[in-house]
């Protein structure tokens, strides 16, 4: 049994139950709030391996909440709501979540979530060494000389390339929106970078993929953006 916490950020008193139940029988231990000021101070009090956060709070949008923990926390927040537009998702997304499940949904799905979540903020995941290189499932990146190969082949990447890479790399396993990347990368989110962006990562992937159409490094997450597999 695994003794990660788990804090439950929600006012529906038959989902937060339901919640904590499921998870309980797995071995986590679970925290619960009722409302947003709640969450956030039991966030900072009792620094949970993961936040399952509903966005519909009495007292607070929980897109307010995410902001007032990322203040403090890198811990991992998934949302759990039943908003289902592309907006809200990328809104939650730009301001921190690093995963968003729409209700309804099955136990055996966030299950799987919380497993990923818990993983991506552990020690297991690819190395980054004294932010002079990245390893990776044979993608290999010296920053200092900024290189990159795959298998031990060498490929010549664009400038742009190679700071969309970058940017990836530094945010391994989090989904990353179009906007975020389009202002790190060109300092603005017009609708020329956005293009400009899904051509880039076009080339990208035909350069660093096995199999473009099927990639293994670079995942689309639709209508919302990108980030690096790391699993």
């Amino acid at each position: 049994m695994n003794k990660h916490s788990i804090l439950i950020v929600e006012d529906d008193d038959t989902i937060r139950k339901f919640i904590n139940a499921s998870l309980s029988t797995q071995g986590y231990i679970i925290k619960e709030a009722i409302n947003g000021k709640e969450g956030i101070s039991l966030a900072m009090s009792h620094s949970p391996d993961v936040i399952l956060l509903d966005l519909g709070l009495g007292d607070m949008d929980g897109i307010d909440v995410i902001k007032n923990i990322r203040n403090l926390s890198d811990v991992p927040i998934i949302v759990v709501s039943a908003r289902e537009q592309d907006r809200e998702k990328v809104e939650a997304f730009d301001m921190g979540a690093d995963d968003y499940i729409t209700k309804p949904f099955s136990i055996a799905e966030l299950l799987a979530r919380v497993r990923v979540a818990i993983r991506h903020s552990e020690k297991n995941k690819p190395k980054v060494n004294s932010k002079t290189d990245f390893e990776h499932k044979g993608l290999f990146i010296d920053f200092e000389k900024r290189k990159v190969s795959v298998d031990g082949e060498e490929i010549h990447l664009t400038p742009s390339e190679y700071d969309i890479l970058s940017l990836l790399v530094k945010y391994h396993g989090k989904v990353l929106t179009h906007n975020f990347i389009a202002k790190e990368i060109w300092g603005s989110a017009l609708g020329s970078e956005i293009k400009s962006l899904r051509v880039f990562m076009a080339t990208l992937r035909r350069k660093i993929e096995k199999e473009p159409a099927n990639p293994e490094y670079i995942i689309t997450e639709i209508g919302v953006g990108y980030k690096l597999n790391d699993e």
